[in-house]
Order: C-alpha cells, then structure tokens, then sequence
C-alpha cells in the first residue's frame, strides 16, 4: 500500500482580488489573526501524515520560502527576550516538514502547477491543497486531509473533498458530477465516498450535475500525472486540472467524500474578514478585548 506523503500547495497565483496588498506580498502570506494564511494550510498537511510540502511559486513569492528559514537575528532576540514560544511554532513546521520550491514560470493554470511537481512526486500518490483555502477543525481527528488520506490510502485511489453548496453559487466552483442523483445526495451519502463520474467547472445551475463543489483538497494517485500530459488549454490559455480529472475519473478512480469541519475561502475578501473575525474570537490573549469592542460598538 502506498503511502500519501507528499503534498503540493499551488501558490503561483497573483492574487488579484487583494491587489494592490498583493502587490508585493504573497496573497498567502497576508496574515488571518497573527498567522500567515499558508500556515494554517501546512499545518492540515502535517497532521495528515505529510512530510514533504511542494510549493509552486510564481516570480516574487520568495517570501513564503524565506518565512520557513532561519532568521538568525530576529530568532535570537526572540530568544533572548524569552519569547521561545513565538519561534517554536516556527520550529515545529522545520521539525516537521521538507518545504520544497518549484518555479511555475508561467501562469498556465491549476493543471499546469500540478503537473510542475512531476519530478518530486514521480510514482507516489500525492495531496493538493490550494494555499487559499483553509479549514479550521477542533482536533487533528477531524482533520479533512487526514480523512482524505486515509480512505484513498485504503482504496488505493484518487480522491475529493466536497461541499455542499447553493443552487445559485454553481458557477462560481467545479462542481462533481455524481450521476443521474446527483443533486439529492445528501453529507451521509457521501461520507464514505461515492465514485464521481466528472467535474464540470462553473457550471450554470441548470446544467450543473449536482450541488456538490471542490473547495481545494485533493489526493491523487499517480496517474494523474498521466492525464495532465494530454490535456489541452482552455479558458484563458490554461491547463485546467478539472480536465484531467475527467479523464482520472473515467479511466480510473474518483471518490467524493464529504466532511464537516469549518472552511474559509481566505482568497476571497468577505471569506479571508470572516476567518479573521471567526478566530480572533477564539484566540486567547484578543478574545476578551475582541468582544469588549464590538458590544461597545453595538455591533453585536
């Protein structure tokens, strides 16, 4: 049985929608409460089990490579002032992970991006998880890439986790074609997995095949590799990885599986505020403080 080991963390994009805060920081280094948005990717990732963290990078996203090396100067003075456990949630990534950077040097897609981690993956199945997303569970037991993980490691074979979504909200995400009931499916059909038939991107509500969508956790066999090769452009010149998830799905295996755990699209501006809100709210030393202001404000 072969392990998932490896996972690739596409984070080439521009990030657009946060410009111009992204103008020369990495959308994935914008900070939700006081933690880059990757970290909180990453460290799904270590407690499912990854060792080796792939990165893609575009050009100027060196940031996110210089945020997990050793700062000699800013660490020792941590040290000195005794703030140990600031650095040692720095420290617990090193100790834990291989963070590997490959250059995407065109923006030619998801696919493409995927398909760049060929030479680090080779026959191994491997994760994807887009570096924007990111979802907060109460225990590592409820972690979504360890669930993920663990049925396809079982099954030997590529999986997904979806979502349910609205009828008007189709357009905006892949959404998996589950066969003829589709759109009745329901989180208890799909907690063990059911084979998926294909994924049709932003598709229109009365076309869509059903209101499951891919929020961006993904592990696959090894195969898709394969598939990434045959695949053509599309949309805006890019390799989209839906494409090559078709022809995994029809040639191979594709399991849907779905998860409850809290989810936010941090790449999104309402989603990357309500994250912050969500967890500000949580965290220990703002809490108090946090709640204080808002009654005062009569915003709550």
């Amino acid at each position: 049985m072969k392990k998932v080991k490896k996972a690739i963390i596409p984070a080439a994009g521009l990030g657009t929608r946060f410009f111009p805060a992204t103008k020369t920081v990495p959308k994935e280094m914008l900070p939700i409460v006081d933690k880059p948005t990757i970290l909180y990717v990453i460290e799904e990732a270590i407690q499912a089990g990854i060792e080796d963290i792939i990165l893609i990078q575009g050009r100027g996203k060196t940031a996110i490579e210089d945020f997990f090396d050793v700062s000699y100067e800013l660490e020792s003075k941590l040290v000195k002032d005794g703030k140990e456990d600031i650095l040692n949630q720095i420290n617990y990534i090193r100790n834990n992970i291989n963070i590997i950077s490959i250059r995407q040097k065109a923006a030619l897609g998801l696919g493409h991006a995927v398909k760049c981690a060929e030479p680090i993956t080779g026959d191994q199945p491997f994760a994807v998880l887009l570096g924007d997303e990111i979802t907060i569970s109460k225990t590592p037991e409820e972690n979504v890439m360890k669930h993920l993980v663990a049925h396809c490691e079982q099954q030997q074979a590529s999986g997904v986790w979806v979502l349910p979504i609205q009828e008007h909200e189709t357009h905006k995400y892949g959404v998996v074609d589950l066969g003829s009931n589709g759109k009745t499916l329901t989180h208890e059909d799909l907690v063990r997995g059911v084979l998926a038939k294909g994924v049709v991107e932003k598709p229109q509500f009365d076309v869509a095949p059903s209101l499951w969508a891919l929020p961006g956790r993904y592990v696959f066999q090894s195969s898709i590799m394969k598939y990434l090769a045959e695949i053509k452009t599309g949309f805006n010149g890019e390799y989209q990885l839906s494409d090559a998830m078709n022809l995994l799905a029809q040639n191979d295996k594709l399991f849907a599986f779905s998860f409850k755990t809290r989810r936010f699209d941090a790449g999104d501006k309402l989603g990357f505020l309500l994250a912050n809100v969500e967890l500000a709210l949580e965290h220990p030393e703002l809490k108090a403080g946090f709640i204080k202001y808002i009654k005062a404000k009569n915003l709550i």
